[in-house]
């Protein structure tokens, strides 16, 4: 146990220790925000990734490759598409356009794009926005306080207090630059550990041969890729659920705030390969853990829950103390941490950001200096951080059997559906509108909640809906509102404007492109 707690404490050192030497470089709101433009892609892609995966990942998605078997890399598959999208396609337009507005958050953006005239598409953003992260964060901290009740045998509200403390005094501190430094540290540390262990735990096994007859023989549907009872409607609703969660790399706020941030678009190119092979690797392992650990520590007619957990998603934790030493273990203990804790960190700064620059500053007191905004954003981020930490302790005592898989997506789902559709719409439709803007958001929030707490209780086709969850549905809502909302009501003169700015752009790269030439041939 002390091995253990060395490692922790080490871990829990070095997160406070990249917030004191980041709080040394904080002496404005553009630095608290967006660490003034400066992330290099090494530390840009971690920090979108580790950001981007959460607690899900290490003890929900293991816990789904447990129970589902072979059907989950279905979530690997979406999760690449979806980080692919918005790196390859999405990543370059965004970072010009916000440079080109000088842009401070994605709201800031929105605003500029839409050469907004009222603070309506400011304020609607910043309170939807606000309640989804804080359901987020309240599912990341519900996280923490299992890990810690899990892997030391800690009270589980004594737990979610360490974490949610340790999270708190680094973000305060160093604002972004803070969470994108540790986001980067977290994300190697999740990186190692996730493609280790499943390595090792193959390496130690004297029947390696034996896993896939092994899965078989304990159910059968663990080997088939469309799960339990092969390709039935039902199943592809489930494949479909799981697939489409890659929806939420495609316009999230909490990962374009990074594209935002970078230092520039040749920093992106490079940035790109490394966001890609970092989520094949770390999605694809925690399948495997998953599988892996119901080999072992299951047996036919046996169900998971009753040996691996709720979800089976302590599967991660006894396949560690199953392979590993103390001292590993405590690594482990880091590893599921930083899952956690990057996520967090990242939307409290996030959604304090967005209330104190896009709601309090523009709407309510213009002349806001920086310092003093640095100040209130400070504020408000504790003031979030602990109606999160509220929320999670009441939904632990009012729902004791949820799982963190489908607690973390709802949150996730409410974000992306809110958000990704029509930040997709206003980077390649000339077209596309305020009004529209707004209703898309408007439809992804409410449909978020109608899907989940309506629809799914229907007799019918409830139980479909509950296979494919809340975000696909919710997407294609808002993406749909935000189409016929722009059809029904135009705008030629935004459209000629935005047309010019894509313009402009282009003629700024000509320009780049000739002078770089140019360059070359003097040399």
């Amino acid at each position: 146990m002390v091995m253990k707690y060395a490692m922790i404490v080490g871990y829990f050192g070095i997160l406070v220790y990249l917030g004191y030497l980041a709080s040394r470089r904080v002496r404005n709101m553009d630095d608290f925000v967006i660490g003034g433009k400066s992330l290099s892609f090494w530390v840009a892609a971690f920090s979108a990734q580790a950001t981007g995966e959460s607690a899900w990942l290490l003890l929900g998605l293991t816990g789904m490759g447990a129970m589902v078997g072979f059907s989950a890399y279905w979530v690997v598959v979406g999760e690449v598409l979806g980080v692919s999208i918005a790196w390859f396609l999405m990543a370059n337009r965004f970072k010009r356009l916000t440079d080109k507005y000088a842009s401070m958050t994605v709201i800031d953006y929105m605003a500029s794009r839409f050469r907004s005239k009222d603070n309506l598409l400011r304020v609607v953003s910043a309170f939807v926005l606000s309640v989804f992260v804080l359901i987020y964060i309240s599912a990341q901290i519900d996280a923490t306080g299992s890990a810690f009740e899990r892997f030391l045998d800690w009270d589980y509200h004594v737990g979610a207090m360490v974490g949610f403390v340790i999270v708190v005094v680094y973000c305060v501190a160093g604002g972004f630059l803070a969470v994108a430094w540790t986001d980067m540290f977290q994300g190697v540390v999740m990186l190692v550990c996730l493609v280790m262990l499943p390595l090792v735990a193959f390496l130690t096994l004297s029947n390696s041969g034996d896993i896939y007859q092994g899965l078989q023989t304990i159910e059968p549907g663990l080997v088939n890729i469309w799960g339990s009872g092969g390709f039935t409607f039902m199943n592809l609703m489930l494949v479909l659920g799981m697939m489409l969660i890659g929806l939420g790399f495609m316009g999230s706020p909490q990962v374009f705030a990074r594209f935002i941030a970078i230092k520039s678009e040749k920093q992106i190119e490079r940035g790109k390969w490394v966001a890609v092979v970092f989520t094949i690797l770390v999605d694809f392992s925690a399948v495997s853990i998953g599988l892996l650990g119901r080999f072992i520590f299951t047996q036919q007619g046996i169900e998971p829950d009753t040996i691996l957990g709720n979800g089976a998603q302590n599967v991660l934790p006894e396949l560690v103390e199953y392979v590993f030493p103390p001292l590993i273990v405590g690594l482990y203990v880091a590893a599921v941490l930083s899952a956690i804790m990057s996520t967090v960190s990242s939307l409290l700064i996030m959604a304090a950001g967005s209330i104190t620059h896009d709601f309090y500053e523009k709407t309510i007191n213009p002349n806001l200096s920086g310092a003093n905004a640095a100040r209130l954003c400070r504020a408000i981020t504790i003031v979030l951080a602990i109606a999160a930490m509220l929320l999670a302790i009441t939904v632990s005592i009012l729902s004791p059997d949820r799982t963190i898989f489908w607690f973390v997506i709802f949150g996730w789902a409410g974000i992306a559906a809110t958000f990704c559709p029509m930040i997709i719409l206003s980077l390649f439709w000339t077209k596309f509108t305020e009004k529209a803007a707004i209703a898309s958001m408007l439809a992804g929030f409410l449909g978020t909640l109608f899907f989940k707490f309506v629809v799914q209780g229907f007799e019918t086709v409830g139980p479909y809906f509950v296979a494919l969850e809340t975000l696909p549905p919710s997407f294609v809502l808002s993406l749909l509102v935000g189409y016929l909302v722009t059809i029904w009501s135009p705008d030629p003169v935004l459209e000629k404007q935005y047309v010019q700015d894509l313009s402009d752009l282009e003629s700024t790269d000509t320009e780049l492109d000739i002078l770089t030439a140019a360059s070359v041939r003097d040399v």
